[in-house]
């Protein structure tokens, strides 16, 4: 998906997000509990609200997005001191091997063209061990609700580049080398599948 798209959706990002916020915090608070003391780096961070949520009961956090947009929306807020913001590309990520204790790409694999690839590279920038939580949204049953959501993602150009049910998303995963050490379904507009697993 373009840059442009995400750079243009930046502002209001945020707002379209506000109706599953009570949901959101839900997992931001399962997800500090995972990641307490360790050093951290999140893929298609958006606009930053994991990263502020999540980043207090962390030793270091970066938060990368490949959408300068994006990045400006989430320096605009206050942060904590142990958080940073960068730009990078999920495919091609500018960190050494083993820089990592915990890896967290929320609802991005779907929209990357080359999702293994990206796998790849948490892969080679966790630290022996290393923890990947990537909860990412699935295909159920499709209601009314969740049908006018999608066509109004369609409409302003975002589109899922992978469609995974729930066990399609677990199978990529572990056919990828991943594996699986803690799953739930979280109910949003458009149901997710929260994962931790490792390599």
């Amino acid at each position: 998906m373009k840059k442009k798209i995400w750079d243009r959706c930046a502002p209001l990002y945020d707002f379209a997000m506000k109706s599953d916020r009570n949901t959101y915090d839900y997992m931001y608070s399962k997800i500090s509990k995972s990641v307490a003391d360790r050093s951290v780096l999140e893929i298609g961070s958006g606009t930053g609200r994991l990263a502020r949520s999540v980043a207090p009961a962390c030793k270091t956090y970066v938060a990368t997005d490949y959408s300068e947009g994006m990045l400006a929306v989430a320096g605009k807020e206050a942060c904590p001191d142990n958080l940073t913001f960068e730009l990078a590309d999920a495919t091609s990520l500018p960190y050494p091997d083993d820089s990592f204790d915990v890896a967290i790409i929320a609802n991005a694999l779907h929209i990357i063209p080359d999702p293994i690839k990206a796998l790849n590279e948490i892969r080679r920038v966790l630290k022996p061990g290393g923890l990947l939580i990537a909860p990412n949204f699935i295909n159920r049953d499709m209601t009314v609700k969740i049908g006018i959501w999608a066509k109004f993602l369609n409409l302003i150009g975002v589109n899922f580049e992978h469609r995974w049910t729930e066990e399609g998303y677990i199978k990529f995963l572990e056919d990828n080398g991943w594996k699986l050490g803690y799953k739930e379904i979280i109910k949003t507009r458009v149901p997710m599948v929260y994962i931790e697993c490792r390599p």
